[in-house]
């Protein structure tokens, strides 16, 4: 049986054996094929690569050369408009060095004509020089005085000429002006203060609420301090619990919310239910009591004055001027008084009473919402009036009572005048005790610095300062002078209520000894 099969084996695997060789030379006849298509491929891209560069590299060389030109164009075009600008510049610069040589000949001529013409001055100076003091020897010799002294003499005889000149036009002037001026003045004032009298209440940052007994304290404090701090807290007011007795003390710079508390303090104190709903509740009816006496004291204010057809807000702020103060004076009764003033001095002088009470009592509405408002109280009035278009008058006068502006019509003036007449009154505005020591102090000292004042002394609570001369450095005539230079350096360098009365003495003794 293997005999039988072997010999078919045998073909196969021979048939396969010639059959791989075939394969094997069928491949690589086409490998040999696609090898030399490769290559003539390749030849051929090499070939057109070669083509492109070279045509590449022509066209970058005329490019390259077109540049070139361009450049070579553009820098001689360059080249020739600097040669150009050069050339005109080194003309420019011939011309002003021929211009320069010109006017420095010029110069040289005319300084040889100022130094001959000095020449010639020095000569006549010093034939003046010579004439003149020959004139002056001769002088001297006539007159027995020496240049020095005649000039000394001369100067002293001319100040004392215009010092005597100065002190008796000034003398003059001001005795006309009395005469003409000092008694209608004296009178319509006079009157005046004497047809007005008003209580002024003296405000303080403090109110003191009594109680019933020192137990209340502890009640009004509460448990764990929680009534205090409520009303506290409502009402914006300090309440400073000490060991006054049966007191309680309210403090606050404003006194609107000072009374609101005083008023609340009071009606929890009289109710005796003290907690905080209760404290909230009596606070409100606090405000809306103060806020109706503060329009209540506004048309009070309108009514005493008889200044009518005010805005209801100018009246509602007139009622706030109650609770404030300046210098120790309430502003709404001095706002009164200066409209009585005005009206009263209009009066005299036939001027518009009506306005000039307007005017008066509006002129420091500004002062209830300095606390509120940024700004003088000047500004703030002066806003509100024209707000509420006020006359035009009334606007002015209250803009120029300070003097920040010069006052330019009657009832400016008399505002003015009345506003100081009732900041000066005697009691009508107080200081405390360190202030006022004070301004006495710097009121002597600015008084003695003067030259020729012997001593000065401050009177009539700092309204009056006594200065006494020396009489060998202050003549008479030098008395009314010195008296006016006092006066404007106290305006000067003091600020202070009303006027200070000025009054300087000197003392002329005769002394003779009989034998």
């Amino acid at each position: 049986m293997l005999q039988i099969l072997l010999p078919p084996i045998i073909a196969l695997i021979a048939g396969a054996v010639i059959a791989f060789i075939a394969g094997v030379q069928y491949r690589k006849r086409i490998a040999e094929s696609e090898f030399g298509s490769a290559e003539e491929e390749a030849k051929r891209v090499v070939s057109e690569a070669i083509k492109n560069a070279e045509s590449k590299k022509k066209e970058a060389l005329v490019e390259a050369k077109d540049e070139i030109h361009k450049m070579r164009n553009d820098s001689e075009r360059e080249l020739k408009e600097r040669r150009t600008e050069v050339t005109r510049l080194e003309r420019r610069a011939q011309q002003k060095e021929e211009s320069l040589e010109k006017r420095s000949d010029k110069l040289e001529k005319k300084e040889e004509e100022l130094a001959a013409k000095l020449e010639n001055a020095d000569k006549t100076l010093q034939e003046a020089e010579v004439v003149k003091n020959h004139q002056f020897e001769m002088l001297e010799k006539i007159s027995g005085f020496s240049a020095e002294q005649a000039k000394d003499h001369l100067l002293a005889n001319l100040d004392n000429e215009l010092e005597h000149d100065k002190a008796l036009r000034i003398t003059n002037i001001e005795n006309r002006l009395r005469e003409e001026a000092d008694d209608k003045a004296r009178n319509i004032i006079s009157q005046a203060i004497q047809r007005i009298a008003s209580d002024h209440v003296a405000e303080i940052t403090v109110s003191v609420v009594p109680l019933p007994n020192d137990e209340m304290k502890g009640r009004i404090i509460g448990r764990e301090g929680r009534n205090i701090r409520t009303l506290e807290t409502l009402t914006g007011v300090d309440l400073i619990i000490d060991d006054t007795p049966e007191a309680i003390t309210l403090s606050s710079h404003d006194p609107v919310k000072r009374e609101v508390a005083r008023i609340a303090l009071e009606k929890l104190i009289q109710d005796g239910r003290i907690h905080p709903s209760r404290i909230e509740e009596m606070v409100d009816k606090a405000k809306k009591e103060v806020e109706n006496k503060i329009k209540q004291d506004g048309e009070r204010a309108t009514m005493e004055t008889g200044v009518h057809g005010l805005n209801s807000e100018l009246v509602r702020l007139l009622g706030r001027m109650r609770y404030r103060t300046s210098y120790g004076q309430n502003v709404l009764d001095h706002a009164i008084e200066v409209a009585n003033l005005s009206g009263v001095m209009a009066a005299e002088i036939g001027a518009n009473v009506p306005l000039a009470k307007r005017a008066g009592l509006l002129h420091d509405i500004g002062k209830s919402l300095t606390h509120k408002i940024e700004g003088s109280h000047v500004q703030i009035g002066l806003d509100l009036v024209k707000k509420h278009k006020e006359h035009f008058e009334v606007i002015h006068a209250i803009e120029s009572h300070h003097g920040d502006v010069e006052p330019k019509t009657t009832i400016a003036c008399l505002v003015q005048a009345a506003d100081a007449i009732s900041a000066a009154r005697p009691g009508a505005r107080r200081e405390n005790i360190e202030n006022y020591i004070k301004r006495l102090e710097k009121l002597e000292e600015i008084t003695n610095a003067f030259n020729g004042v012997e001593k000065s002394f401050a009177i009539q609570a700092g309204r009056e300062i006594r200065v006494l001369l020396k009489p060998e450095v202050i003549s008479d005539d030098l008395l009314v002078i010195t008296a006016r230079d006092i006066c404007k350096k106290i305006e000067a360098e003091l600020d202070y209520p009303g006027q200070i009365k000025v009054h300087c003495i000197r003392e002329s003794r005769a002394i003779e000894y009989a034998k």
